[in-house]
């Protein structure tokens, strides 16, 4: 008898304990409910809650950088007495960076997607094509023969996988939004909120797809075609129509940013950024410090490879010396003598090719001298100007229309478009968005403390005393004229003052690295150098970026080394 009771009570206390483990167990598994409400987030009432967690994935081509603290600038004499990368101590954020320049095929790939869609012989559309083009040009000199390189280079199949030249810093940033776009397009239509081969076959100048624009107003992407923009619910299937053939209306049945698919955009990477990916000091960390500072984005003191499979060659393409760009014939110190194919040398620490030599690399900055750390050592950047969506008359987005192309004549005259149709119009922010701001105070921040009237040497000089505009210009650099006469015809007219005393104003931007052209002092990736943003040459090309959202590294840390 006094077994059974022993028996039963455990039997009862077995089940008070299955109980209690399955309520537990119910309540834990809730992970659908709201810590804010306790709303189911999974239900038609739900919020982007449910895709809390869902990470980045990298975009086509690029690889992921870990971001960091780093030392910016010199680690060698400055023999060129430039006195312009002073050492500072960033950070930046981690973000993606391409690995490779930007090639020929890639470039390519966006003309014939522009000449589709924007023929040249239409007379609205004459000057995108045109603008976007690659200037040729770049490869002539008064004294050598490179017409076989002014005609072949760009677009015959031997050099396809060789970095696109000829490229202005314009052109490189219109080449980014427009592969944000299709990245975009692509990744949308994969999931679902696309029409399949919307992208190809139903693509026009009056049909076409933004990222910002689909965001924004999805309902006008594509032209307003409700064919070719599919909804979703939010189970993440399209909605079924009734028995009586009706789609119900359901809310968020676009993809938002907050269904966790759609990219960032690509750009171009930060002088930051670009510094930091190129130097790669994550090949000699220990624990938790650098051991000492890289020469180049390998390590070691020398351009040549000391391993025993390659001993001697060397880790990057560049000029060798006077008369030499690639050693004589039969023994090739670098295996080129102009560019050459991407990935034709080992990678750094960060698995980015060519970050030092073959071409040098546009980056986003505009230049000045100094890299202000006093105002800002995190993600530094210099060249905001910031912008917001312009509000039409009838109180909605303004979208870029065939109609309403925005063209730009740059100082030597070419022609370019600003925006294209499906963008939705920008303006600059003013004071309503300004005022009482703490963290900036106009949208034009290029000359902040370095540029601007309180940092140059009239900061304290009345109207009256500190004589005209002009004459105040910190970096007084010449202003060449292109109008146009009567009949359409250019005039292009030099600034011939003599009172100009510097080549640097707002639109010269900051290019990174060595190329062919550059002697072995130039693959320190801390040099800088500059040049006008709306001119090209035949040794600089560029790649893309794109900030990375979320948490900081892809993989959980230990405190081993």
């Amino acid at each position: 008898m006094k077994v059974n009771k022993i028996v039963a009570l455990q039997l009862m206390m077995s089940m008070v304990l299955m109980l209690g483990t399955a309520s537990c167990s119910k309540k834990s598994s809730s992970s659908h409910a709201s810590r804010a409400t306790g709303w189911d987030v999974d239900s038609q009432n739900g919020t982007a809650a449910r895709n809390a967690g869902k990470k980045q994935q990298a975009g086509p081509g690029l690889v992921f950088v870990e971001g960091g603290t780093f030392t910016m600038g010199k680690v060698q004499d400055d023999v060129m007495h430039d006195w312009n990368n002073t050492p500072t101590q960033q950070h930046v954020q981690s973000f993606y960076m391409d690995e490779t320049e930007v090639t020929n095929g890639m470039y390519l790939e966006y003309l014939e997607w522009l000449k589709k869609v924007f023929p040249p012989t239409e007379e609205n559309y004459k000057n995108i094509y045109e603008g976007a083009s690659p200037d040729t040009l770049v490869w002539r000199n008064r004294l050598g023969y490179n017409e076989t390189m002014t005609n072949n280079y760009l677009r015959h199949p031997s050099y396809a996988n060789y970095p696109v030249v000829g490229v202005n810093w314009i052109q490189a940033v219109e080449f980014s939004k427009w592969r944000t776009d299709r990245v975009n397009e692509a990744v949308l239509e994969k999931n679902g909120y696309l029409k399949k081969g919307a992208k190809t076959q139903d693509v026009s100048a009056e049909s076409l797809f933004n990222t910002e624009g689909y965001l924004a107003s999805p309902s006008t992407t594509y032209g307003g075609n409700e064919e070719l923009v599919l909804k979703k619910n939010q189970s993440g299937r399209r909605p079924k129509a009734g028995k009586d053939g009706v789609v119900p209306e359901e809310k968020n049945v676009y993809a938002q940013r907050s269904s966790g698919i759609i990219l960032p955009e690509y750009r171009l990477p930060t002088e930051a950024e670009w510094e930091y990916a190129a130097a790669a000091d994550v090949g000699q960390r220990e624990y938790n410090i650098y051991k000492g500072q890289k020469k180049y984005p390998w390590s070691g003191d020398y351009t040549r490879s000391s391993k025993r499979k390659n001993r001697g060659d060397q880790l990057a393409n560049f000029k060798q010396g006077n008369g030499d760009y690639g050693g004589i014939a039969g023994w090739s110190d670098d295996g080129a003598d102009i560019t050459n194919s991407v990935k034709s040398y080992a990678p750094n620490d960060f698995g980015l090719y060519d970050m030092a030599g073959n071409v040098a690399e546009w980056v986003a900055d505009v230049y000045r001298p100094i890299i202000d750390n006093e105002a800002n050592d995190f993600n530094y950047f210099r060249g905001n100007q910031y912008a917001k969506n312009k509000i039409g008359k009838d109180g909605k987005l303004e979208i870029v229309t065939p109609a309403t192309i925005k063209y730009d004549t740059l100082s030597n005259g070419k022609v370019v478009a600003r925006n294209l149709p499906g963008e939705i119009a920008q303006v600059p922010v003013d004071e309503q968005e300004t005022y009482l701001r703490q963290n900036f105070s106009q949208s034009n921040n290029i000359n902040y403390r370095d540029g601007d009237k309180q940092s140059s040497r009239y900061f304290d000089f009345g109207d009256s005393e500190s004589g005209s505009k002009a004459d105040q210009a910190m970096y007084n650099s010449p202003k060449h004229n292109v109008t146009t006469d009567s009949l359409g015809k250019m005039i292009r007219k030099y600034d011939n003052s003599s009172k100009r005393t510097t080549l640097i104003d707002d639109k010269v931007r900051v290019y990174k690295g060595g190329s062919w052209r550059d002697r072995a002092y130039w693959l320190d990736p801390a040099q800088r150098r500059y040049f006008p943003q709306d001119m090209a040459t035949d040794y600089i090309g560029f790649r893309c970026a794109m900030s990375r959202v979320g948490s900081k590294a892809e993989k959980r840390k230990s405190p081993r080394n």
